[in-house]
């Protein structure tokens, strides 16, 4: 299989992964969870799956990555998880707590627009024809299965997962730059536990330290850390250092699908023949991004 083939079926399972979120949150959320508290978990859960793992590979093959970064890389990782995935994922657990978990993923995935600018501005990535085709179908997939679920539309939490959008694509694009001098599993050694600690420093600052109350919730938060966390995040550094950032991102766009299914299959939210059109428009961007010769 080659390198491009591999880096997609990596941001693709990310993506699935990444899906989870939404319903996995609401489960916390039910729970008796904060946004922060819930993000806090996830990422003290992801942050020990990462590092087991790290140290159980090198311990198994007596090699592995160097577990060490340079000053220059880990301040920038340390930064990516606390500010960055630390920000984007709570404005989107804003999102997912006012609105449907489907309609929060999918306005969050208008991001692949400030990815592809970015990546032509700051890392000269070329735009070509069919990448700019792929950005079109995947945000008019979004655009269609945000107007149909308009009656769950809520003004604060569609700003918040728009602002997360945002930040989600510097995010990817100082990543991609950091994976030149970094391996994908030390990066996320590093970026996991930064974002514990700063999202368990805003639950502390805003008296929002909750901690589940029932085995669904405990089991709600581990799901969130192993799935939604550990894997997700290094299968998309893994992906993300093979295809580039554009490509990435707009191969990203899967994830809105797979949370408007997962909604509407544990939360009961509703599908409409207007959505699944819009998911289908995703689907094909993800075709026409891998098929892209650039």
């Amino acid at each position: 299989m080659d390198r491009d083939t591999t880096g997609s079926l990596l941001v693709l399972a990310s993506a699935a992964a990444f899906g989870t979120l939404g319903v996995l949150g609401e489960a916390a959320f039910r729970a008796g969870l904060s946004v922060p508290s819930a993000l806090a978990l996830r990422f003290a859960v992801g942050s020990v799956v990462v590092w087991v793992g790290v140290l159980g590979y090198r311990a198994l093959t007596g090699g592995g990555p160097a577990l060490g970064l340079p000053t220059r890389e880990t301040l920038t990782a340390v930064a990516l998880g606390a500010v960055g995935y630390a920000g984007v994922s709570y404005g989107f657990f804003v999102g997912v707590e006012r609105m449907s978990a489907g309609l929060a993923a999918v306005l969050l995935y208008t991001y692949p627009l400030f990815v592809v600018a970015l990546a032509a501005t700051f890392l000269d990535e070329r735009v070509g024809i069919r990448t700019a085709v792929a950005a079109g179908l995947t945000l008019s997939g979004v655009a269609l299965i945000s107007w149909t679920g308009a009656s769950a539309f809520d003004p604060v939490g569609a700003v918040a997962t728009v602002a997360a959008a945002g930040l989600y694509a510097a995010y990817i694009v100082v990543s991609r730059v950091t994976l030149e001098s970094a391996d994908e599993r030390v990066l996320t050694a590093y970026v996991a536990p930064a974002a514990a600690v700063s999202l368990a420093i805003v639950a502390a600052l805003t008296d929002a330290v909750t901690l589940p109350t029932t085995a669904a919730g405990w089991g709600a938060v581990v799901a969130l850390g192993v799935v939604a966390t550990a894997f997700a995040m290094f299968a998309f550094f893994a992906g993300l250092a093979r295809v580039g950032a554009g490509r990435a991102g707009v191969l990203s766009t899967a994830e809105p699908t797979v949370a408007v299914a997962l909604g509407a299959a544990f939360l009961g939210e509703s599908v409409t023949p207007a959505m699944l059109a819009g998911g289908a428009l995703v689907v094909v961007g993800v075709v026409v991004v891998q098929t892209a010769d650039e």
